[in-house]
């Protein structure tokens, strides 16, 4: 049986390649135009661009499954006929979909009859659906025609009797103004006065002398400022001169001299003979409304500048977690294009954050707290306090959340520099043990090349007690460094000193591992203004982070691996100082984590402040460091200083 189907749009989502082309090319010879998808989230946006009638849908899809993208279109069109796709191990979310009003749901691998089968169902509905529809609007058609027949003939029977009492209403209206004051016109909150065919005026309720004084007697115009006579309009000339009512906008000149605009409606009076007689003017003071209207402007005005002020990040998202709004301090520190994803501005993530409050919020409708580290778009990181609020639609449903971010940084620096000594303590308790124990191991090896007189023991020994002893005074000095940041002593370094001992410090364990040492001398007039043992010390931890890149990477071969380093001036004010390796190189996360405390790659072969106490040192020195590496393509750190007479 092959399904016959009316010219509609069918939305195929799957993240198999493989099924969206060949079912695609079948449901095609059923007659469909079909869109596809390859996750959830696109097969969404595709359903909000294009309106399929029919939605076949994969239960598993990465992002957003199956189930959810069932209730989102039910939400938005319960018209719409979603049958699920699912594997034999999926039955139970199978029935799941079918209590959220799925049409059916079928097996993989597909076949052709069942396809026909729930196709043909939902084709049913569908059609069943439009003959509805059509008969709904039928009937509807129907009643509005013999209902306008019926009030039709209504309106003629009333048209003679609603005409004749209006006019005697209106007469009435005029013989109270001209003989007496009418008590009703009294309590009227408008503005009511009475104009005779030669433009006076000739009565006027309590208000409008409250506001205007007496003017009976007065040109009609001459409320508005104008004279009576020659080319001079106003509301109650225009009157007399069409016979029908009108509205106008108009200013005039109250007792004080003010200038008040009015909303002003005519109303023609007509005698017996049809003629206009008389016309009322009712006038509405539209001070009141300017008022209000600029009271509501400046309290908007308020809370966008409260909104923006605030000092904290604020920002508005949408269920795809899309920066729909945010606060000027947000446009500063993280940019201000509005439709991107937060996890790709805070974090240049592809995918939502684990735990993420605002999904949460959508989710149960309540406010979360989250802290985590956000990166800027300086490339400075900050520690975050999050906290979520939903933001409700007219039915009570959550549309979008706000989340509010505090930057506490510098509270966490502090929390921190106590917090992590302790940590500190046990991780290089650790680390030192595992040193003395391979540092026992080197001296076993040398003492025995001594006891058998076995040079070669020796040597190999001692080398590996010396790489060892000064792993351990290296770890001590960046210990000391962490726990007591001692003042610098800042004089005029010499470039080519602070490069020679760099060499003799890095070249003898580079060369132990293979790994070839390229440098260049530096200009001998070129002085940096740094505490010399410091900046050494950092040069020295960026350059053994460097020798630690090539050992990591194996995809080249032994000997092939080199670090380059050189010192040049940059222009009066900065040198620098470049230190080149061909090691694993570092992806996005770790360039931007790699300066921060107790970060490491090592494993348990690091501490992870050997880094942060570079970067730490530069930045004391006024300097800034600049980091380009890609996975697999080695690493590049240039260390900006100040010259000598550049400060």
């Amino acid at each position: 049986m092959t399904q016959e189907a009316e010219a509609g749009k069918l939305l195929l989502a799957d993240d198999e390649q493989s099924i969206r082309r060949v079912l695609g090319i079948s449901l095609q010879d059923r007659g469909y135009e079909v869109l596809t998808a390859e996750d959830g989230y696109s097969a969404y946006e595709a359903y909000r661009a294009h309106d399929p009638e029919i939605v076949l849908a994969d239960i598993k899809m990465p992002g957003l499954d199956g189930i959810e993208l069932l209730k989102r279109i039910k939400r938005e069109s319960p018209d719409t006929e979603v049958i699920m796709i699912t594997g034999h191990g999926d039955m139970d979310l199978a029935i799941q979909s079918l209590k959220h009003e799925a049409c059916d749901f079928v097996t993989k691998p597909i076949k052709e009859d069942v396809l026909d089968i729930a196709l043909g169902r939902a084709e049913e509905k569908l059609s069943l659906r439009r003959q509805l529809r059509g008969y709904t609007e039928k009937l509807e058609q129907m009643v509005r025609e013999q209902s306008a027949k019926l009030v039709e003939a209504e309106k003629l029977a009333a048209a003679g009797q609603v005409l004749d009492r209006l006019t005697t209403a209106l007469n009435g209206i005029a013989d109270d103004l001209e003989n007496g004051e009418s008590p009703f016109f009294q309590e009227i909150p408008c503005l009511i006065s009475l104009h005779d065919s030669s433009l006076s005026v000739v009565r006027t309720n309590q208000l409008f002398r409250d506001r205007f004084g007496d003017r009976l007697g007065e040109s009609s115009c001459a409320i508005y400022g104008k004279e009576a006579v020659g080319d001079s309009d106003c509301p109650a000339r225009r009157c007399f001169r069409t016979g029908r009512s009108e509205k106008s906008r108009e200013f005039a000149t109250d007792d004080q001299g003010e200038i008040v605009p009015l909303l002003v409606h005519t109303v023609p009076i007509q005698d017996t003979s049809g003629r206009v007689d008389m016309v009322m003017e009712v006038g509405v003071d539209l001070t009141r409304v300017q008022n209000l209207q600029q009271e509501l402007f400046s309290t908007q005005r308020r809370y966008q500048q409260l909104f923006d002020e605030v000092p904290c990040y604020i920002t508005v998202q949408d269920r795809d977690l899309r920066i729909r709004a945010m606060n000027s301090q947000f446009k500063r520190d993280f940019g201000d294009e509005p439709g991107e994803r937060c996890y790709g501005i805070y974090k240049h993530r592809n995918e939502p954050c684990p735990e993420c409050p605002v999904l949460k919020t959508f989710e149960d409708g309540r406010s979360h707290q989250y802290e985590t580290v956000v990166t800027a778009k300086s490339g400075k990181q900050q520690n975050v306090l999050i906290w979520t609020a939903p933001l409700r639609d007219s039915e009570g449903e959550v549309a979008q959340v706000m989340e509010m971010s505090t930057n506490i940084t510098e509270i966490r620096q502090l929390q921190d520099h106590l917090t992590n000594l302790g940590m500190l303590l046990s991780s290089v308790s650790h680390n030192i043990k595992n040193l003395f124990t391979a540092l026992d191991g080197a001296m076993y090896k040398v003492s025995s090349g001594l006891a058998k007189k076995d040079e070669e023991r020796v040597e190999q020994g001692w080398h590996r007690v010396s790489h060892l002893v000064g792993r351990i005074k290296g770890m001590v000095v960046d210990i000391l460094d962490y726990a007591k940041q001692r003042e610098l002593e800042r004089t005029r370094v010499q470039a080519t000193d602070l490069h020679e001992r760099l060499v003799g410090l890095i070249e003898p364990k580079a060369a132990g591992y293979g790994i070839r040492l390229e440098h260049e001398p530096p200009e001998e007039d070129l002085e940096i203004f740094a505490d010399l043992e410091q900046m050494l010390n950092a040069l020295h931890n960026i350059l053994d982070n460097a020798v630690e890149a090539c050992l990591a990477d194996p995809a080249k071969e032994s000997g092939s691996h080199v670090i380059r380093l050189h010192f040049r001036a940059e222009s009066e004010e900065w040198a620098s100082c470049v230190i080149e390796d061909n090691g694993v190189g570092m992806d996005r996360e770790t360039r931007e984590k790699m300066f921060t405390l107790f970060f490491s790659t090592k494993g348990n072969r690091g501490t992870g402040l050997g880094m942060f106490i570079a970067g730490q040192t530069v930045e004391r020195h006024g300097g800034r460091v600049q980091v380009e590496s890609e996975p697999g393509r080695g690493s590049r750190i240039t260390v900006r200083l100040p010259r000598v007479g550049g400060q």
